[in-house]
């Protein structure tokens, strides 16, 4: 199994970066090559929402880390997210790259879109400062969660495993509970 592991927070050691490498060891022992992208590092230039990508399946900026970062999710049999919340969504770096890979993950069509990437799975994991349970109540940890949700489902992703981390400005350790939940994704789907 091909796994991708992208890292949207920007903390090289917070608290996604600690969990995204205990899945990543996990998958290794599990038999898988796995590949990493930290978002920050990528550099990508914004969509400029010409459309022309909808029409020509490439986009017609220069060439960047999107392109590379699109090829690594179509060769991905799953994609692993992390993503701290940032205002109730996703790092803005994280989605200048959705932004700009549209055309490789779904495809327009006169009624509905036409997922490209089918049979691939993905799991999210996303923490973010609000006390649980408020950080799922008040949609901080689950606005990330359900952005991404949005972007993987149009992309024909089934998402097979969602981490939610809350109060990690007061609590900034992993938990055992947190380790268990990050050793506990299926491999073998």
């Amino acid at each position: 199994m091909n796994v991708l592991i992208i890292n949207a927070s920007p903390r090289k050691n917070g608290l996604i970066s600690q969990m995204l490498s205990i899945m990543e060891e996990d998958a290794v022992q599990h038999g898988a090559i796995v590949k990493r992208i930290v978002a920050n590092d990528c550099v990508v230039r914004p969509c400029v929402g010409c459309m022309a990508c909808r029409k020509k399946g490439a986009c017609v900026l220069p060439e960047d880390d999107a392109q590379r970062v699109l090829s690594m999710i179509q060769a991905a049999d799953m994609v692993i997210v992390g993503a701290p919340c940032y205002w109730g969504n996703i790092p803005g770096q994280l989605k200048l790259i959705f932004d700009r890979i549209v055309y490789g993950m779904m495809r327009d069509t006169d009624r509905f879109p036409e997922p490209l990437m089918k049979g691939k799975k993905a799991v999210f994991v996303c923490t973010c400062t609000t006390p649980f349970p408020f950080n799922i109540l008040f949609k901080q940890s689950r606005g990330a969660v359900n952005a991404l949700k949005e972007i993987f489902h149009y992309a024909g992703f089934s998402v097979i495993k969602i981490i939610e981390r809350g109060n990690t400005a007061k609590d900034t350790q992993l938990t055992e509970k947190d380790i268990k939940k990050c050793k506990s994704i299926n491999w073998n789907v």
